[in-house]
């Protein structure tokens, strides 16, 4: 799997961003068929840091419903990138 196919997006959201200035943990929307290894090894070749673990957690797709179909939006991975301390990823910084 391509570095590009493993991590989708950054996710900015409160809790991501109260992670990332306590504990330099961030958050990455990533393939649902992605392994810790193959994440660990995206973010550090992506973005040149050093990561020190990946959590990961798979998010179930929510029930939507239009006009009397429902249906289910698909489930999608997120992971936890913790980084060794005193390291931060600069595209993040605004």
């Amino acid at each position: 799997m391509e570095l590009t196919q493993v991590i989708k997006k950054p996710l900015i959201t409160e809790k991501g961003t109260e992670l990332k200035e306590k504990n330099s943990v961030y958050v990455f929307a990533v393939a649902v068929d992605a392994n810790k290894i193959e994440i660990k090894k995206a973010v550090e070749k992506i973005f040149s840091v050093t990561v020190e673990k990946v959590n990961t957690v798979i998010v179930p797709g929510k029930q939507r419903r239009l006009g009397l179909r429902k249906g289910l939006k698909p489930d999608w991975k997120k992971a936890y990138v913790t980084l060794k301390k005193g390291t931060k990823i600069q595209q993040f910084e605004v």
